[in-house]
């Protein structure tokens, strides 16, 4: 019953994504240089309590420079410095239904080269997932495209070296790539529906179902292995895509996340 959602569900969830789209402008829009990360936490969760989202999703992640490179940080306890990325995966809940968006965005309101080029590569990954999603479709071909494409832009800005099919085969990308491309969503964040019907078949999609589409890269402040320029960066840009009866609807597509949109406002 979870994974197929009702009209009115989906209206719960689009409002719940209504919301978090603007505490994610209101952020932002913000100088943020000088600023705690918990600022921004407290900031995002109060537009979630003044439009009527009474209830977080999952504990906010506010994590700046090299702080993004840890999967699902939440101390939120650092100043945000100049020149570095903050990313911020926060979403509300209304009426007990789920949102969950990630975007990555400067301090200072401005992209780096370097920045830009990591950003720019885990985009069209996105861009480019979500362009696949209809029923019929699976998960894992979903993973697959994302690791391809992210293990050809990783070669290319010299962060990996050799034939992607060979580093994938031995999973060499998954040192910046660790996790899966999304999960379902609805009652909650992680919405308790099956992968794999009884018969341990991969469930394919159909319409009506929600999930996100979150593809990343991490790239720890001490590994010396990679181009000085992309140390100490981690991306993340996630959003919420509803399986409809032709193909797919990003329910979140009107929070910004182009380099150009996210400097305009910054």
């Amino acid at each position: 019953m979870r994974l197929i959602k009702s009209d009115a569900e989906i209206k719960l969830i689009k409002k719940a994504i209504e919301i978090t789209k603007e505490a994610h402008h209101d952020v932002m829009c913000l100088d943020k240089v000088g600023l705690n990360e918990y600022n921004l936490q407290a900031r995002i969760e109060y537009v979630f309590k003044d439009r009527g989202a009474y209830s977080d999703a999952y504990i906010s992640i506010v994590a700046s420079g090299d702080s993004a490179n840890t999967l699902n940080y939440i101390s939120n306890d650092k100043i945000l410095k100049d020149g570095d990325l903050i990313l911020i995966d926060a979403g509300c809940e209304f009426d007990y239904y789920a949102s969950d968006i990630t975007r990555t965005i400067p301090v200072n309101g401005e992209f780096s080269k370097a920045q830009k080029e990591l950003y720019d590569l885990v985009l069209d990954t996105q861009i480019q997932v979500i362009k696949m999603i209809k029923p019929e479709m699976k998960r894992s071909e979903l993973q697959s495209l994302a690791e391809i494409l992210l293990t050809k832009g990783m070669i290319k800005l010299g962060i990996l070296k050799g034939s992607y099919k060979k580093l994938i085969k031995h999973k060499k990308h998954k040192k910046y790539y660790p996790h899966g491309i999304g999960h379902w969503m609805g009652l909650d964040v992680h919405d308790e529906a099956p992968y794999k019907d009884k018969n341990g078949s991969e469930i394919k999609f159909q319409e009506g179902m929600v999930l996100t589409i979150e593809p990343g890269l991490y790239i720890s402040k001490s590994d010396t292995t990679v181009p000085k320029k992309y140390r100490g960066i981690g991306i993340r840009i996630e959003d919420d895509i509803l399986v409809t009866k032709d193909g797919h609807e990003n329910l979140s597509i009107d929070i910004i996340k182009s380099v150009e949109d996210i400097q305009r406002v910054s």
